[in-house]
This record gives structure tokens, sequence and C-alpha cells, in this order.
């Protein structure tokens, strides 16, 4: 028995819930797929997904004001009528017909946490340039190379657990602010030793952000970062950048990172809204971003 949750805001989700239904059917399970529109502004999105309604063992309910993104996800825990919990992200779609199917056989009194991982479809667009190539080449990994940092490598796109699980950790609500949710639910599987099961089953992640946008939301994630480590709320060894902004800042560095960034700003935002965008630079672009950040000692 699963239910699949899905929380949206301005996004159309028909077509997913759509697809789900079936494979559900194929699969012969007992199923139920709840979804939660957090007060939506979109007047066609609102309209297209009201019709989930009319889809067997499917539900769509539009919230009258908006919560965000952690209370929406335990909100649609507490709606939830069965064991499984399959959480997945508005804008991702099954990799495969058998999506479904593949998460079901590793459902077990052993397995509590599963994870399929994340596909990008292909782009050629330029404005696209630098969330695609992130997005493949650090969020998008084989199953061999998820298993060598299973708690690090977790995303919260597309991912099942069980629901007495979930009602143990669910999703930080006092934590707000966009950014590194993944890092700090991973976290909390790992501090509560709750294993975590890596599959090869994708989700496809599409709706990708212009650059222009996602260096700025890369932006507030690193002041979300930060205010996730001073709460306690994530260690240094889960996140890289904030493991090498925490040497620099113990060596009392963090100036040179700055001059670094202010000298070099400009001409890293060249490359990084380019064809070919270098996720080196990106890199030091963030972190020098991360160092610039005022801090009481910084």
């Amino acid at each position: 028995m699963i239910s699949i949750l899905i929380p949206t805001y301005n996004y159309n989700v028909f077509s997913l819930v759509e697809n789900l239904q079936k494979q559900c059917e194929i699969a012969n399970e007992v199923y139920e797929i709840v979804v939660l529109d957090d007060a939506s502004t979109d007047k066609k999105s609102l309209e297209e997904n009201s019709k989930i309604n009319l889809l067997k063992q499917c539900s769509f309910q539009a919230l009258e004001r908006n919560i965000g993104r952690s209370k929406i996800r335990n909100l649609l825990a507490e709606q939830a009528n069965y064991d499984w919990l399959l959480f997945l992200d508005a804008d991702t779609f099954p990799s495969n017909p058998e999506f479904i199917a593949k998460y079901l056989v590793t459902f077990s009194n052993e397995a509590s946490v599963i994870f399929g991982g994340i596909k990008y479809p292909e782009n050629n667009s330029e404005k696209y340039s630098l969330r695609h190539k992130y997005g493949s080449e650090r969020e998008s990994l084989p199953l061999v190379e998820r298993l060598k940092n299973p708690y690090r490598s977790f995303i919260t796109m597309g991912f099942a657990i069980k629901k007495e699980i979930f009602e143990k950790i669910k999703f930080n609500e006092k934590l707000t602010g966009y950014g590194y949710e993944d890092s700090v639910f991973g976290y909390e599987l790992k501090k509560n030793n709750i294993p975590l099961t890596h599959i090869d089953n994708p989700v496809i992640h599409l709706n990708l952000e212009i650059n222009e946008v996602f260096i700025k939301k890369s932006e507030l994630a690193l002041q979300n970062l930060l205010n996730f480590h001073n709460t306690g709320a994530i260690d240094k060894e889960t996140v890289k950048i904030l493991k090498t902004y925490l040497k620099l800042k113990k060596r009392r560095l963090l100036f040179v990172m700055r001059i670094f960034f202010n000298a070099f700003k400009k001409p890293m935002l060249k490359n990084l809204n380019s064809t070919n965008p270098s996720l080196f630079l990106f890199d030091l672009y963030r972190l020098g971003y991360l160092s610039s950040l005022k801090t009481k000692d910084a």
C-alpha cells in the first residue's frame, strides 16, 4: 500500500498524476495520490490540477494560504492513509514505465527510506546551461557513486519512506527560506541511524531555472545553509562547501575569498551565463559569496 504525495505551487501536475495513476493500476497495488497546492496564484494551473479529482484514487486540494515547503510536505504525510509514502516534487516525472513497480518491490520490513536518483533531460538552451550542467554532473549521480556517500547524495525531489519513520523526523518547519532542505533531511536520517537504501529508479527533473535565476537562488540557498549550521540543523560534513568555508574561517582566511570574489565577480558571472559554464568557477563564486555574508565572527 502506497501514498504518493505531491506538493505543488503554480505548476500543472495533471500529466504526472495521470502517469502515476496508470502505473499503480498496472501494478495492481492499493494506492492513493494526494496533491496539495500551496495557495497558487496561477488560475490556469489550478484549473488543470482540479481535474485530478476525476481520476480514480486521486485527490487535489488547494490551500487558502501559503504555508511553505516543509509544512506542506508534513501536512501531506498527515493526510496519507498508507504505510509507505512516496514524495515527488511537482516538476518531476517518472523515467520509466515501471517506476512505481520498482519502488514497490523494495518495500520491506528492513527498508526505511528509499531514493531512486535523479536524471535531467537533454538540453541545448544557453539560458539553462548552468542549471542543466550542475544538475547533470552534481545531482544526477549513478547508483555506484551515490552508494559511496548515501546520505550526502540524498535528494528529496523523489523518495519513499515508511510513514512511521517519517513521523519521527519530518521536515523541520522551523527552518524557512530556500535551499539545502535535502541536506538537513539527509543529516537527520544519518543522525538517527535510519537506513537509506539507494536504487536505480530516477525521476526526471523537468523545470529548470534560467542561469540568472539559478545563480540568485543559489545565493539564497547559501544564506539558508549558514542559518542551518548556526542552529545546529546540519553539520560541516554534510555539505562540502560548508566544510571548506569553515576551514577558511578557522584559519582566518575568509577575507582572502572576499577580495577574490569582489575582484573576479563580473568575469565569473560572464562565464556562468555562457553556453559552457565552468562548475569549478561556480564553486568559487559560491564560496566567495558565502565568505562575503556578514556573520558575527567572520
